[in-house]
C-alpha cells in the first residue's frame, strides 16, 4: 500500500509548493518538480534520478505508474494524492495526474562531454522568458544538438515553466550554464568556431560553413549580444529580413540557423 496524502495543508505538500515557486529552494535542496507523464519519462531517459512520484489515482491509472517504476533499477517512493493536493502542485489544468520530485544535475561547463568530435552547439546569452528557453530547448532536441550553453542565465533551468514549455526537452540535451567569459573560454579550448547572430558586421547565415565544430550564439531580442561575444567570434551572421521589422523571436532565429547547419552536415 502506498503512502497517501489527502490534505493540501500537509507540511510536505507545502514544501513542494515552495519548491515549485522558489528557485532558491531548488538550488538549496538540489531537487525540483516535474509534471506530466511524458516529462517524467524523458527525465528518466536523460538519467535524472527520480526520488518520489505523486499520483492522483483518480486521474492516472496504476498501469502507467507501474510502467514508470519498471523503467528504473532503483526504488522510487510513490505517494497517492487527492485531487485537491494535485491541483495545489500542478501548473497545468489538463494534465495526467502525476508529478515527480527529481534530483537536479550539475550544470557546470565541466559536466559537458562531447560524444561527437564535430559538435554543433547552441549558445543563448541571458535569455529571460521561460517560453523562449523552452522553445530553444525543443529546437535543440529536434536538431540533435550536442549541447545547449546558457550564458548569464536569468532563470534557473529547473523552473517549472521551462520544463513545461520545453515539453521535457530540458532533459534530452546536455545543458550547462556559465558566464559569457567562461563559455567563450570553454568553446575556444575545444576549438569550436563561434558564429554570433548579430546585426553588425555580419554575413548572411547561409554563406557560412558549419560543417566543422560550431557554436551558434543568439542574444535577446531586446538587446542582442554583448560586445564580448562580437569581439570573439569567428564570424557574425545575419538572417536577411524581407519585411518591415529587423528581428524575429530568438527561438525562430536559432532554428533557422541551426537547421541550415544540420542540412550542410547531412547525415554526419
Amino acid at each position: 500500500m502506498h503512502k497517501q496524502i489527502t490534505s493540501a495543508q500537509n507540511s510536505y505538500i507545502k514544501e513542494l509548493v515552495q519548491l515549485k515557486e522558489k528557485s532558491r529552494l531548488r538550488k538549496q535542496t538540489q531537487t525540483f518538480l516535474i509534471e506530466g507523464l511524458r516529462e517524467i519519462s524523458l527525465a528518466i531517459e536523460g538519467n535524472y534520478v527520480i526520488q518520489t512520484i505523486l499520483a492522483a489515482t483518480s486521474i492516472i491509472d496504476n498501469a502507467a505508474i507501474e510502467k514508470l517504476l519498471n523503467s528504473v533499477n532503483y526504488h522510487i517512493e510513490v505517494i497517492e494524492i487527492s485531487n485537491d493536493v494535485y491541483q495545489k502542485l500542478a501548473l497545468r489544468e489538463s494534465t495526467e495526474g502525476i508529478l515527480a520530485v527529481a534530483k537536479s544535475k550539475d550544470l557546470t561547463l565541466s559536466s559537458i562531454i562531447f560524444k561527437n568530435k564535430n559538435p554543433l552547439i547552441l549558445v543563448a546569452e541571458a535569455p529571460e522568458k521561460p517560453g523562449n528557453i523552452g522553445a530553444l530547448l525543443r529546437t535543440a532536441d529536434a536538431a540533435g544538438l550536442d549541447a545547449v550553453l546558457i550564458a548569464n542565465p536569468k532563470t534557473d533551468i529547473y523552473n517549472p515553466n521551462i520544463i513545461r514549455s520545453s515539453i521535457g526537452c530540458v532533459f534530452t540535451t546536455q545543458i550547462a550554464t556559465g558566464t559569457t567569459s567562461e563559455i567563450i573560454s570553454f568553446l575556444k579550448e575545444h576549438h569550436i568556431n563561434l558564429y554570433a547572430a548579430s546585426l553588425t558586421a555580419s554575413v548572411e547565415y547561409q554563406t557560412v560553413d558549419y560543417t566543422k565544430p560550431s557554436a551558434i550564439i543568439v542574444g535577446t531580442e531586446a538587446t542582442g549580444l554583448t560586445d564580448e561575444w562580437l569581439q570573439n567570434t569567428s564570424k557574425n551572421i545575419i538572417i536577411p529580413m524581407r519585411g518591415a521589422i529587423d528581428s524575429m523571436n530568438v527561438s525562430v532565429s536559432a532554428a533557422i540557423i541551426l537547421f541550415e547547419a544540420v542540412r550542410q552536415r547531412g547525415n554526419n
